[in-house]
Protein backbone atom coordinates (compact mmCIF):
# COMPACT_ATOMS: atom_id res chain seq x y z
CA UNK A 1 0.00 0.00 0.00
CA UNK A 2 1.26 3.47 -0.90
CA UNK A 3 0.83 6.40 1.46
CA UNK A 4 0.56 10.02 0.39
CA UNK A 5 0.34 13.05 2.71
CA UNK A 6 -0.40 16.41 1.11
CA UNK A 7 0.88 19.35 3.15
CA UNK A 8 3.80 19.60 5.57
CA UNK A 9 2.21 21.79 8.18
CA UNK A 10 1.64 20.61 11.74
CA UNK A 11 -0.99 18.04 10.79
CA UNK A 12 0.89 16.77 7.75
CA UNK A 13 4.21 16.18 9.51
CA UNK A 14 2.47 14.37 12.36
CA UNK A 15 0.59 12.12 9.92
CA UNK A 16 3.74 11.34 7.94
CA UNK A 17 5.67 10.70 11.18
CA UNK A 18 3.12 8.15 12.38
CA UNK A 19 3.12 6.30 9.06
CA UNK A 20 6.92 6.30 8.78
CA UNK A 21 7.43 5.12 12.34
CA UNK A 22 5.00 2.27 11.69
CA UNK A 23 7.55 1.04 9.14
CA UNK A 24 5.92 2.28 5.92
CA UNK A 25 7.24 4.57 3.21
CA UNK A 26 5.24 7.76 2.81
CA UNK A 27 5.37 10.52 0.18
CA UNK A 28 5.04 13.94 1.80
CA UNK A 29 4.00 16.63 -0.69
CA UNK A 30 4.84 20.23 0.14
CA UNK A 31 4.50 23.21 -2.19
CA UNK A 32 6.63 25.72 -0.27
CA UNK A 33 9.74 25.17 -2.33
CA UNK A 34 7.71 26.28 -5.34
CA UNK A 35 4.93 28.44 -3.95
CA UNK A 36 3.97 29.98 -0.60
CA UNK A 37 0.71 31.24 0.80
CA UNK A 38 0.66 34.91 1.87
CA UNK A 39 0.83 33.75 5.50
CA UNK A 40 4.09 31.80 5.22
CA UNK A 41 7.53 33.41 5.48
CA UNK A 42 9.93 30.44 5.24
CA UNK A 43 10.26 27.10 3.46
CA UNK A 44 10.39 25.21 6.76
CA UNK A 45 7.81 22.56 7.67
CA UNK A 46 5.35 23.08 10.54
CA UNK A 47 5.75 26.85 10.35
CA UNK A 48 3.88 28.70 13.11
CA UNK A 49 2.20 31.63 11.42
CA UNK A 50 0.05 33.60 13.85
CA UNK A 51 1.68 33.05 17.22
CA UNK A 52 4.54 31.29 18.91
CA UNK A 53 2.28 30.15 21.75
CA UNK A 54 0.98 26.62 21.94
CA UNK A 55 -1.27 27.69 24.84
CA UNK A 56 -1.27 26.47 28.42
CA UNK A 57 1.23 23.90 29.60
CA UNK A 58 -0.41 22.86 32.88
CA UNK A 59 -2.12 19.50 32.83
CA UNK A 60 -5.40 20.75 34.31
CA UNK A 61 -5.97 22.94 31.25
CA UNK A 62 -7.58 21.77 28.03
CA UNK A 63 -4.52 22.74 25.99
CA UNK A 64 -2.12 21.09 28.43
CA UNK A 65 -4.15 17.89 28.49
CA UNK A 66 -4.25 17.80 24.71
CA UNK A 67 -0.46 18.04 24.47
CA UNK A 68 0.02 15.31 27.06
CA UNK A 69 -2.29 12.98 25.15
CA UNK A 70 -0.37 13.74 21.96
CA UNK A 71 2.93 12.95 23.66
CA UNK A 72 1.55 9.60 24.81
CA UNK A 73 0.59 8.80 21.21
CA UNK A 74 4.11 9.44 19.90
CA UNK A 75 3.80 13.04 18.75
CA UNK A 76 6.61 14.63 16.78
CA UNK A 77 5.71 18.25 17.52
CA UNK A 78 5.14 18.15 21.30
CA UNK A 79 8.63 16.95 22.37
CA UNK A 80 10.24 19.35 19.92
CA UNK A 81 8.16 22.21 21.30
CA UNK A 82 9.07 21.35 24.87
CA UNK A 83 12.71 21.20 23.88
CA UNK A 84 12.80 24.69 22.37
CA UNK A 85 10.42 26.44 24.78
CA UNK A 86 10.90 30.10 25.67
CA UNK A 87 9.72 31.76 28.91
CA UNK A 88 5.98 32.42 28.65
CA UNK A 89 4.53 32.15 32.13
CA UNK A 90 2.18 29.19 32.23
CA UNK A 91 2.10 28.74 28.46
CA UNK A 92 4.22 26.58 26.19
CA UNK A 93 5.74 29.04 23.75
CA UNK A 94 8.56 28.30 21.35
CA UNK A 95 11.19 29.97 19.23
CA UNK A 96 9.36 29.66 15.92
CA UNK A 97 12.41 29.26 13.72
CA UNK A 98 14.06 26.70 15.98
CA UNK A 99 10.80 24.77 16.30
CA UNK A 100 10.12 24.62 12.55
CA UNK A 101 13.80 24.01 11.83
CA UNK A 102 14.00 21.00 14.14
CA UNK A 103 10.75 19.54 12.79
CA UNK A 104 12.06 19.93 9.25
CA UNK A 105 15.36 18.25 10.15
CA UNK A 106 13.61 15.30 11.78
CA UNK A 107 11.29 14.81 8.82
CA UNK A 108 14.15 14.99 6.31
CA UNK A 109 16.24 12.59 8.37
CA UNK A 110 13.52 9.92 8.48
CA UNK A 111 14.44 7.35 5.84
CA UNK A 112 10.79 6.34 5.36
CA UNK A 113 9.65 9.84 4.35
CA UNK A 114 10.05 10.97 0.76
CA UNK A 115 9.68 14.74 0.42
CA UNK A 116 8.17 15.83 -2.86
CA UNK A 117 8.18 19.55 -3.65
CA UNK A 118 5.08 19.88 -5.74
CA UNK A 119 1.89 21.90 -5.94
CA UNK A 120 -0.89 19.32 -5.81
CA UNK A 121 -3.86 20.57 -7.80
CA UNK A 122 -6.00 17.46 -8.07
CA UNK A 123 -6.74 14.52 -5.81
CA UNK A 124 -6.17 11.24 -7.62
CA UNK A 125 -6.80 7.77 -6.26
CA UNK A 126 -6.09 4.15 -6.99
CA UNK A 127 -6.80 0.91 -5.17
CA UNK A 128 -3.24 0.69 -3.90
CA UNK A 129 -2.91 4.07 -2.16
CA UNK A 130 -4.14 5.97 0.88
CA UNK A 131 -4.12 9.76 0.87
CA UNK A 132 -4.19 12.24 3.75
CA UNK A 133 -5.05 15.84 2.85
CA UNK A 134 -3.54 18.24 5.38
CA UNK A 135 -3.38 21.44 3.39
CA UNK A 136 -4.59 23.84 6.05
CA UNK A 137 -7.08 26.69 6.31
CA UNK A 138 -5.77 28.54 3.26
CA UNK A 139 -6.53 25.70 0.86
CA UNK A 140 -7.82 27.27 -2.33
CA UNK A 141 -7.51 27.28 -6.09
CA UNK A 142 -7.45 24.07 -8.11
CA UNK A 143 -6.99 21.81 -5.08
CA UNK A 144 -9.99 23.35 -3.33
CA UNK A 145 -12.05 22.75 -6.45
CA UNK A 146 -10.86 19.15 -6.54
CA UNK A 147 -11.89 18.71 -2.89
CA UNK A 148 -15.28 20.22 -3.68
CA UNK A 149 -15.75 17.74 -6.52
CA UNK A 150 -15.28 14.91 -4.02
CA UNK A 151 -17.12 16.34 -1.02
CA UNK A 152 -19.91 18.22 -2.75
CA UNK A 153 -20.97 21.65 -1.54
CA UNK A 154 -19.47 21.11 1.92
CA UNK A 155 -16.27 23.16 1.76
CA UNK A 156 -16.50 26.63 3.30
CA UNK A 157 -14.12 29.41 2.41
CA UNK A 158 -14.67 31.62 5.38
CA UNK A 159 -15.18 31.24 9.07
CA UNK A 160 -17.96 33.41 10.46
CA UNK A 161 -18.58 31.88 13.84
CA UNK A 162 -20.47 32.98 16.93
CA UNK A 163 -19.08 32.67 20.46
CA UNK A 164 -19.70 29.48 22.42
CA UNK A 165 -20.17 29.31 26.19
CA UNK A 166 -20.24 26.52 28.75
CA UNK A 167 -23.84 25.69 29.60
CA UNK A 168 -23.20 25.41 33.32
CA UNK A 169 -21.71 28.92 33.43
CA UNK A 170 -25.00 30.57 32.38
CA UNK A 171 -26.93 32.16 35.25
CA UNK A 172 -30.32 30.48 34.97
CA UNK A 173 -31.77 32.79 37.61
CA UNK A 174 -31.76 35.39 34.83
CA UNK A 175 -31.98 33.22 31.70
CA UNK A 176 -34.65 30.65 30.90
CA UNK A 177 -35.08 27.60 28.69
CA UNK A 178 -37.67 27.76 25.91
CA UNK A 179 -38.12 27.51 22.16
CA UNK A 180 -39.97 30.19 20.25
CA UNK A 181 -43.73 29.65 20.32
CA UNK A 182 -43.01 26.47 22.36
CA UNK A 183 -41.85 24.71 19.20
CA UNK A 184 -39.33 22.31 20.69
CA UNK A 185 -37.98 21.33 24.06
CA UNK A 186 -37.16 23.76 26.84
CA UNK A 187 -33.57 22.56 26.81
CA UNK A 188 -32.97 23.28 23.10
CA UNK A 189 -32.43 27.00 23.67
CA UNK A 190 -31.41 29.19 26.56
CA UNK A 191 -32.86 32.70 26.40
CA UNK A 192 -31.22 35.77 27.89
CA UNK A 193 -33.88 38.51 28.19
CA UNK A 194 -33.23 42.28 28.14
CA UNK A 195 -35.35 45.13 29.40
CA UNK A 196 -35.23 48.40 27.46
CA UNK A 197 -32.50 50.00 29.56
CA UNK A 198 -30.28 46.90 29.51
CA UNK A 199 -30.67 46.60 25.76
CA UNK A 200 -29.77 50.21 25.01
CA UNK A 201 -26.71 50.08 27.27
CA UNK A 202 -25.60 46.86 25.57
CA UNK A 203 -26.00 48.26 22.05
CA UNK A 204 -24.06 51.38 23.00
CA UNK A 205 -21.09 49.30 24.18
CA UNK A 206 -21.40 46.96 21.21
CA UNK A 207 -21.11 49.65 18.56
CA UNK A 208 -18.19 51.34 20.33
CA UNK A 209 -16.19 48.18 21.03
CA UNK A 210 -12.83 47.64 19.34
CA UNK A 211 -12.79 45.30 16.38
CA UNK A 212 -10.03 43.13 14.97
CA UNK A 213 -8.33 44.00 11.69
CA UNK A 214 -9.73 42.06 8.75
CA UNK A 215 -7.94 41.68 5.42
CA UNK A 216 -9.73 40.79 2.18
CA UNK A 217 -12.77 39.36 3.88
CA UNK A 218 -16.40 40.00 3.06
CA UNK A 219 -19.43 38.11 4.27
CA UNK A 220 -22.93 37.91 2.93
CA UNK A 221 -25.88 39.53 4.68
CA UNK A 222 -26.79 36.48 6.73
CA UNK A 223 -23.34 36.41 8.35
CA UNK A 224 -23.08 40.11 9.13
CA UNK A 225 -21.17 40.86 12.36
CA UNK A 226 -23.56 41.72 15.17
CA UNK A 227 -21.70 44.98 15.83
CA UNK A 228 -22.08 46.03 12.17
CA UNK A 229 -25.80 45.26 12.30
CA UNK A 230 -26.11 47.34 15.48
CA UNK A 231 -24.58 50.34 13.70
CA UNK A 232 -27.49 50.33 11.26
CA UNK A 233 -29.78 51.54 14.00
CA UNK A 234 -30.67 51.04 17.63
CA UNK A 235 -33.47 48.59 16.90
CA UNK A 236 -31.75 46.65 14.10
CA UNK A 237 -30.57 43.75 16.35
CA UNK A 238 -33.94 43.74 18.15
CA UNK A 239 -35.62 43.00 14.84
CA UNK A 240 -32.88 40.58 13.85
CA UNK A 241 -31.03 37.98 15.95
CA UNK A 242 -32.18 39.58 19.22
CA UNK A 243 -35.88 39.55 18.35
CA UNK A 244 -38.02 38.53 21.34
CA UNK A 245 -41.04 37.26 19.39
CA UNK A 246 -42.47 33.92 20.44
CA UNK A 247 -40.81 34.10 23.85
CA UNK A 248 -42.28 34.82 27.27
CA UNK A 249 -40.07 35.42 30.27
CA UNK A 250 -41.53 33.18 33.01
CA UNK A 251 -40.40 35.68 35.63
CA UNK A 252 -42.46 38.52 34.20
CA UNK A 253 -45.01 36.63 32.10
CA UNK A 254 -44.27 39.17 29.36
CA UNK A 255 -42.26 39.24 26.18
CA UNK A 256 -38.78 40.70 26.79
CA UNK A 257 -37.73 43.93 25.10
CA UNK A 258 -35.00 41.95 23.35
CA UNK A 259 -33.47 38.51 23.76
CA UNK A 260 -30.25 36.67 22.95
CA UNK A 261 -30.86 33.01 22.23
CA UNK A 262 -28.25 30.38 22.98
CA UNK A 263 -28.52 27.20 20.93
CA UNK A 264 -27.18 23.77 21.79
CA UNK A 265 -23.78 23.27 20.24
CA UNK A 266 -23.50 19.56 21.00
CA UNK A 267 -25.74 16.64 21.80
CA UNK A 268 -24.52 16.52 25.39
CA UNK A 269 -25.84 20.03 25.97
CA UNK A 270 -22.59 21.14 27.62
CA UNK A 271 -22.00 24.01 25.17
CA UNK A 272 -24.28 26.65 23.66
CA UNK A 273 -23.60 29.18 20.91
CA UNK A 274 -24.93 32.74 20.75
CA UNK A 275 -27.35 32.62 17.82
CA UNK A 276 -26.64 35.26 15.18
CA UNK A 277 -23.68 36.71 17.07
CA UNK A 278 -20.99 36.38 14.42
CA UNK A 279 -18.53 39.05 15.36
CA UNK A 280 -15.23 40.65 14.50
CA UNK A 281 -14.64 42.17 17.94
CA UNK A 282 -11.33 41.53 19.66
CA UNK A 283 -11.53 38.63 22.11
CA UNK A 284 -11.15 40.86 25.17
CA UNK A 285 -13.93 43.10 23.90
CA UNK A 286 -16.17 40.09 23.32
CA UNK A 287 -15.68 39.03 26.92
CA UNK A 288 -16.40 42.54 28.19
CA UNK A 289 -19.42 43.36 26.03
CA UNK A 290 -21.09 39.96 25.88
CA UNK A 291 -20.82 39.66 29.66
CA UNK A 292 -23.42 42.46 29.70
CA UNK A 293 -25.98 39.98 28.36
CA UNK A 294 -28.29 39.01 31.25
CA UNK A 295 -27.27 35.56 32.41
CA UNK A 296 -23.81 35.70 30.85
CA UNK A 297 -22.17 37.96 33.44
CA UNK A 298 -19.88 35.12 34.51
CA UNK A 299 -20.09 32.97 31.40
CA UNK A 300 -17.13 30.80 30.48
CA UNK A 301 -16.35 31.26 26.79
CA UNK A 302 -14.90 28.12 25.23
CA UNK A 303 -14.62 29.83 21.86
CA UNK A 304 -14.86 33.47 20.88
CA UNK A 305 -16.45 34.58 17.65
CA UNK A 306 -14.22 34.86 14.61
CA UNK A 307 -14.49 36.18 11.09
CA UNK A 308 -11.57 35.37 8.85
CA UNK A 309 -10.53 33.66 5.67
CA UNK A 310 -10.62 29.96 6.34
CA UNK A 311 -11.25 26.78 4.42
CA UNK A 312 -12.90 23.99 6.32
CA UNK A 313 -15.15 21.03 5.63
CA UNK A 314 -18.59 20.47 7.04
CA UNK A 315 -16.95 17.51 8.70
CA UNK A 316 -19.98 16.11 10.61
CA UNK A 317 -21.56 15.40 7.24
CA UNK A 318 -18.41 14.06 5.61
CA UNK A 319 -15.95 12.49 8.03
CA UNK A 320 -15.74 9.51 10.34
CA UNK A 321 -14.19 9.86 13.78
CA UNK A 322 -10.92 8.45 12.38
CA UNK A 323 -10.81 11.42 9.91
CA UNK A 324 -11.58 9.25 6.88
CA UNK A 325 -14.12 10.31 4.30
CA UNK A 326 -17.35 8.36 4.68
CA UNK A 327 -17.69 7.92 0.93
CA UNK A 328 -14.03 6.99 0.37
CA UNK A 329 -12.34 5.27 3.34
CA UNK A 330 -8.90 5.54 1.70
CA UNK A 331 -9.07 9.34 1.77
CA UNK A 332 -8.34 11.09 5.08
CA UNK A 333 -8.31 14.74 6.03
CA UNK A 334 -6.32 16.29 8.85
CA UNK A 335 -5.65 19.71 10.32
CA UNK A 336 -7.72 22.85 10.39
CA UNK A 337 -9.49 21.91 7.18
CA UNK A 338 -11.40 19.35 9.30
CA UNK A 339 -12.68 21.99 11.70
CA UNK A 340 -10.27 21.47 14.57
CA UNK A 341 -8.98 24.89 15.54
CA UNK A 342 -5.50 25.59 16.84
CA UNK A 343 -1.92 24.50 16.28
CA UNK A 344 -1.92 21.48 18.55
CA UNK A 345 -5.46 20.52 17.66
CA UNK A 346 -4.37 20.37 14.03
CA UNK A 347 -1.30 18.35 14.93
CA UNK A 348 -3.37 15.91 17.00
CA UNK A 349 -5.70 15.27 14.07
CA UNK A 350 -2.64 14.46 11.97
CA UNK A 351 -1.56 11.89 14.56
CA UNK A 352 -4.96 10.22 14.46
CA UNK A 353 -5.18 10.32 10.66
CA UNK A 354 -1.70 8.80 10.37
CA UNK A 355 -2.43 6.03 12.87
CA UNK A 356 -5.69 5.19 11.17
CA UNK A 357 -4.27 5.31 7.65
CA UNK A 358 -1.86 2.56 8.70
CA UNK A 359 -4.63 0.57 10.35
CA UNK A 360 -6.74 0.91 7.20
CA UNK A 361 -3.87 -0.46 5.13
CA UNK A 362 -3.46 -3.37 7.55
CA UNK A 363 -7.16 -4.20 7.55
CA UNK A 364 -7.58 -3.31 11.23
CA UNK A 365 -10.49 -1.54 12.87
CA UNK A 366 -10.13 2.23 13.29
CA UNK A 367 -8.42 3.49 16.42
CA UNK A 368 -11.07 5.77 17.92
CA UNK A 369 -10.52 7.19 21.38
CA UNK A 370 -13.21 7.51 24.00
CA UNK A 371 -14.89 10.89 24.25
CA UNK A 372 -13.57 11.34 27.78
CA UNK A 373 -10.17 12.08 26.22
CA UNK A 374 -9.54 15.50 24.68
CA UNK A 375 -8.49 14.05 21.32
CA UNK A 376 -11.37 11.59 21.33
CA UNK A 377 -13.85 14.37 22.11
CA UNK A 378 -12.54 16.52 19.25
CA UNK A 379 -12.73 13.54 16.89
CA UNK A 380 -16.28 12.98 18.05
CA UNK A 381 -17.19 16.65 17.57
CA UNK A 382 -16.00 16.83 13.97
CA UNK A 383 -17.83 13.60 13.09
CA UNK A 384 -21.00 14.06 15.17
CA UNK A 385 -23.95 14.23 12.79
CA UNK A 386 -26.07 15.84 15.50
CA UNK A 387 -23.91 18.97 15.25
CA UNK A 388 -25.64 21.55 13.07
CA UNK A 389 -24.31 24.93 11.99
CA UNK A 390 -20.84 23.44 12.30
CA UNK A 391 -18.15 25.76 13.61
CA UNK A 392 -14.45 24.92 14.02
CA UNK A 393 -13.59 23.97 17.58
CA UNK A 394 -10.45 23.98 19.68
CA UNK A 395 -9.62 22.02 22.81
CA UNK A 396 -11.80 22.94 25.76
CA UNK A 397 -13.29 21.08 28.69
CA UNK A 398 -16.80 21.72 27.35
CA UNK A 399 -16.38 18.96 24.76
CA UNK A 400 -15.76 16.35 27.47
CA UNK A 401 -18.60 14.55 29.24
CA UNK A 402 -18.99 16.02 32.73
CA UNK A 403 -17.90 14.24 35.87
CA UNK A 404 -20.73 13.18 38.15
CA UNK A 405 -21.32 14.22 40.82
CA UNK A 406 -20.21 17.67 39.70
CA UNK A 407 -17.09 19.10 41.34
CA UNK A 408 -17.78 22.75 42.10
CA UNK A 409 -14.18 23.94 42.30
CA UNK A 410 -13.09 24.57 38.72
CA UNK A 411 -9.43 23.70 39.24
CA UNK A 412 -10.29 20.44 40.98
CA UNK A 413 -12.89 19.64 38.31
CA UNK A 414 -10.42 20.19 35.49
CA UNK A 415 -7.76 18.13 37.26
CA UNK A 416 -10.23 15.27 37.63
CA UNK A 417 -11.20 15.52 33.96
CA UNK A 418 -7.53 15.42 32.94
CA UNK A 419 -6.76 12.43 35.15
CA UNK A 420 -9.76 10.56 33.78
CA UNK A 421 -8.71 11.37 30.20
CA UNK A 422 -5.15 10.13 30.59
CA UNK A 423 -6.27 6.90 32.22
CA UNK A 424 -8.79 6.36 29.43
CA UNK A 425 -6.12 6.98 26.78
CA UNK A 426 -3.73 4.58 28.49
CA UNK A 427 -6.42 1.88 28.50
CA UNK A 428 -7.20 2.46 24.81
CA UNK A 429 -3.53 2.26 23.84
CA UNK A 430 -3.14 -1.02 25.70
CA UNK A 431 -5.92 -2.46 23.52
CA UNK A 432 -4.43 -1.28 20.18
Amino acid sequence: MKFKVIGAGLAGVEAAWQIANAGYTVDLYEMKGIKRTPAHKTDLFAELVCSNSLKAARLNSAAGLLKEEMAMLGSLTVPVARGCAVPAGGALAVDRNIFAGQITEKIKANKNINIINQVVEKLEFDDDSITIVATGPLTDGALAESIKEITGDYLSFYDAAAPIVMADSVDMTKAFGASRYDRGGDDDYINCPFNKAEYEAFIDELINAEGAVVHDFDVYEGCMPIEKLAKRGLDAPRFGPMKPVGLVDPRTNHRPWACVQLRRENDKGTMFNLVGFQTNLKFGEQKRVFSMIPGLENAEFVRYGVMHRNSFLNSPVLLNADFSLRTNPKLFFAGQITGVEGYMESASSGIMAGINAVRRAEGKAPFVLNTDTMIGALCDYISDESVTNFQPMGANFGVLPPIEPKIKDKSQRYTALAERALQSLKTSMEKM
